[in-house]
């Protein structure tokens, strides 16, 4: 048997081997390149390691998707048939909604990489190389990486569902229209995007589409989070046929394809086959329209590419700079706003944990709104401003280690004239200023709404103790300038930042229903008071220690690793001789 398991194995690796020796070569090329610059490369480290990186967030969507299918799996029996169409209907549409999440943020993530830039066009373009073999092969380079999130976010959830839903008999025909579902979702959306991206390029000027081009990546950002977060969910196909929900259906993609896979297996009602044709039209027009605009923008928009800066010049009027201190903090406050503000991947990077905290203040407007009394503060509450401070800072301090221009790192080498505790300072002062006093100014106005005010003054009090704890932990081996060091893929092991987060989305719970019970108390509340500021002063003063002492970087390179053979082991002659050691290698 495992024999033949090899052999079986060796034969598919073969037929693929074949198959991918037939393509031209340039296309491999051109793909092999595309595939490894889904990230920018002017911000990447000489070290950099893409596959890693990629790897990473794979293993963030299989683990989401192992996690969604044992909860399928290990479900109870129930016997209300009602429930149980229900609790399915809810699973469909909420892995339904991930996936267009999913797929929708790398859109606008690799929002340029689908379109040849400065380099492409001096490097390729002297080359016998056609438009069309340059297009297919970035479209093939990103269609890679859509295929792998779609297969890493359900390739268990996919067959769980499957079984669940039709047993062993309509196993394959429901798991093939669930992928199907999926990808054309996907297809949608990304179409959808590069749609709106191509007919820009078109129809713009070079400089213009620069500047609206960002504009659009941030309001793409804040809509799909938000949508996400605030699209409700239909259990019921009486809900569906209400006519206060028709027009919600009429522009909520995710529910068309979901009434695409129930009629794919055949449990549609007849009512909803409406929407079932609205995804088919909705797939067509999305896929014609990207390629034909993608086409023609490579024909005609190759030789504006080297004409505009990727930095967008600063429009005309004022010019004037204000003053932040003394000069180097000046120097470095200045530097930090204008790279957030002119630098495109700059400001689409922090606009991503700025669109999480929009959603959760839009869901907390939207509860608002709707109550006209006021209310006691609940733990919801407390838990949402503790994750949008999180947010904010540590967001802010990913954007800080991408560098704004490589090139001119020089600059700051040069000019280092002042310690470099001076230089962490400031960076403390941008993270106070940009993240946790905006986050807090935020939460107070949310926080209007709810009594009594000792309370509530209390937890804004608690809030900004938690906003110092999270700038400090942020600066631990933080020992460069904002936007002026490389970025080195894979170092950080996203997927453990990631569920340590969620560790602490749990633990917020508990610690929300502490500080409630002790904003009732005077006592338990001054100690939790006295241990907040004592552990934001302690990491302060550490952070302050050790920045005396420390050495700015501006290239981020991986660890040296020494390995030993151990081969020789030199003892001492005398007892008066100091023991030599082992010889490395």
């Amino acid at each position: 048997m495992r024999w033949l398991a090899r052999s079986r194995t060796s034969s598919m690796h073969n037929l693929i081997r074949k198959f991918v020796d037939r393509l031209p070569l340039q296309f491999r090329a051109l793909y092999h390149q595309f595939l490894l610059r889904i990230v920018d490369l002017e911000a990447l480290s000489i070290e950099a390691d893409i596959p890693r990186f990629l790897g990473q967030f794979a293993g963030v969507l299989m683990m989401f998707s192992m996690i969604n299918a044992l909860g399928l799996l290990i479900h109870p029996p129930i016997d209300n048939i009602a429930y149980l169409v229900g609790m399915f209907w809810t699973v469909e549409q909420r892995m339904i909604f991930t996936m267009m999440l999913v797929v929708g943020l790398f859109a606008v993530i690799s929002w340029d990489s689908i379109f040849p830039d400065r380099c492409d066009v001096m490097v390729l373009g002297p080359l016998p190389l056609t438009a069309h073999t340059i297009l297919i092969a970035r479209m093939a380079a990103s269609g890679a990486v859509v295929g792998l999130a779609v297969l890493a976010l359900n390739f268990a959830v996919s067959c769980a569902l499957s079984l669940l839903l039709g047993g062993f008999s309509r196993f394959l025909m429901i798991l093939a229209a669930y992928l199907f579902t999926m990808i054309a979702a996907s297809l949608f959306l990304y179409g959808s995007v590069l749609t709106v991206q191509g007919l820009m390029a078109l129809l713009l000027p070079r400089r213009v589409f620069l500047r609206v081009s960002a504009l659009l990546q941030i309001a793409a950002y804040g809509l799909f989070i938000s949508v996400y977060f605030l699209e409700p969910t239909i259990t019921s196909p009486s809900v569906f046929v209400l006519p206060a929900n028709q027009r919600m259906l009429d522009w909520s993609p995710p529910y068309w394809f979901f009434a695409l896979f129930n009629q794919l297996i055949g449990s549609l009602p007849p009512a909803l086959s409406w929407l079932a044709q609205r995804s088919w039209m909705g797939l067509g027009i999305a896929v014609a329209g990207a390629s034909v605009s993608l086409l023609l923008c490579y024909l005609r928009t190759m030789r504006r590419i080297v004409e505009e800066p990727d930095l967008v010049p600063g429009a005309g009027g004022f010019h004037g700079a204000a003053r932040f201190g003394s000069r180097l903090q000046n120097a470095i406050m200045l530097f930090s706003v204008r790279s957030l503000t002119r630098s495109r991947q700059h400001r689409v990077a922090y606009a991503f944990a700025l669109a999480l905290v929009l959603a959760i203040v839009l869901s907390w407007l939207r509860d608002e709104l709707s109550n006209t009394s006021f209310r006691l503060l609940t733990v919801g509450f407390l838990i949402s401003t503790f994750m949008m401070m999180g947010l904010a800072v540590f967001g802010l301090r990913s954007v800080f280690s991408l560098p704004i221009s490589l090139t001119a790192n020089w600059v700051w080498r040069i000019t280092q004239l002042a310690p470099p505790e001076k230089y962490i300072a400031q960076t403390r002062a941008l993270l106070l200023f940009f993240a946790v006093t905006p986050v807090w100014l935020v939460s107070a106005c949310l926080a209007l709404d709810f009594r009594p005010w000792s309370q509530v003054v209390g937890h804004l009090t608690v809030l900004a103790l938690i906003g110092w704890i999270f700038t400090e932990l942020s600066l631990i081996d933080f020992y460069k300038v904002p936007f002026t060091c490389s970025y080195l893929p894979g170092k950080s092991n996203f997927q453990f930042v990631f569920w340590g987060f969620v560790v602490l989305f749990v633990l917020a719970f508990p610690c929300a229903e502490v500080e409630l019970r002790a904003l009732q108390r005077s006592f338990q509340y001054t100690c939790i008071a006295t241990s907040l500021s004592s552990v934001a002063a302690g990491l302060w003063t550490f952070n302050r220690r050790r920045a005396r002492s420390a050495l700015l970087y501006f290239e981020e390179l991986p660890e040296e690793v020494l390995t030993t053979l151990k081969l020789i082991q030199v003892r001492p002659s005398t007892v008066e001789d100091k023991p030599v050691g082992r010889l490395t290698t």
